[in-house]
């Protein structure tokens, strides 16, 4: 029979499962209050919209690809957004991606497939260094879980651009973000009002676009939350009906103990 140390532990994975531990809420490295959002992939019960994933993977492949890998999705992942397998292949089909070596023992590049990772827009770090002033644009695979309060974070930070306060000096090459550590960045604001013609028609504002792109990573940090929520959900009811069955086993074997 499970013990009280037993049960905690249970419970204390089924809270991990269902995203109930603390999140901190301020920006990585400083102080600075972010903005919470209503996500709807928040909370027990919350899960990914599917149109909102579909306009974030456009905003990627058409604002971030250029600069930032997305180095652990594959693109048979992306059924996962709802698009179908011909989808999929033909989405692959616009990428070159490496193989090799052949007959001749060369690599050589090919068309993607379903099964390939997204290729990176760099041969290797030193080409993206040198393409970005000096700055390495971080892969975005997992950055929603490598930054506290991820989501959060990443819409403030999309949308955090302006003017520096009066008595700020920004750097040469750097832009001013108000959510950003330290408020200098070496990204240029990447987004603007229609900076793309979503495919659904939805108008392509700033804070659209935020959202939408802050969903995609979030999917592409946990493709499984929905699924890890789920669990943890049918791990709580576990532990309910447990608990009630214990109890009620109790009362009956001590029922005659007076």
């Amino acid at each position: 029979m499970m013990g009280a140390r037993g049960l905690l532990t249970v419970a204390a994975a089924a809270l991990v499962s269902l995203g109930l531990t603390a999140a901190p809420a301020k920006a990585a490295g400083n102080a600075v209050e972010l903005p919470s959002q209503n996500w709807s992939f928040a909370g027990i019960f919350g899960t990914f919209d599917r149109g909102e994933l579909q306009r974030g993977f456009q905003v990627y492949k058409e604002v971030c690809a250029g600069c930032h890998s997305l180095d652990y999705i594959a693109f048979r992942n992306l059924a996962d957004l709802g698009f179908n397998e011909l989808e999929i292949k033909a989405i692959a089909a616009e990428y070159e991606v490496q193989d090799g070596p052949n007959d001749d023992g060369e690599m050589f590049d090919r068309p993607g497939l379903p099964a390939d990772r997204f290729p990176a827009p760099f041969a290797n770090d030193n080409a993206a260094r040198a393409s970005n002033g000096g700055a390495l644009p971080p892969d975005l695979s997992l950055m929603v879980d490598a930054r506290p309060n991820g989501a959060n974070y990443l819409y403030a930070l999309m949308t955090g651009y302006g003017d520096a306060p009066s008595g700020v000096t920004v750097a040469e090459g750097m832009s001013y973000n108000a959510y950003f550590p330290g408020h200098q960045i070496a990204m240029p604001a990447p987004i603007a009002d229609d900076g793309v013609e979503y495919a659904d028609g939805t108008k392509a504002t700033v804070d659209q676009q935020a959202r939408d792109i802050t969903a995609f990573l979030t999917w592409a940090a946990e493709p499984n939350l929905e699924e890890r929520k789920r669990m943890g959900v049918m791990a709580v009811l576990f532990l309910l009906v447990m608990t009630g069955l214990l109890y009620a086993s109790k009362r009956k074997i001590w029922a005659d103990v007076h």
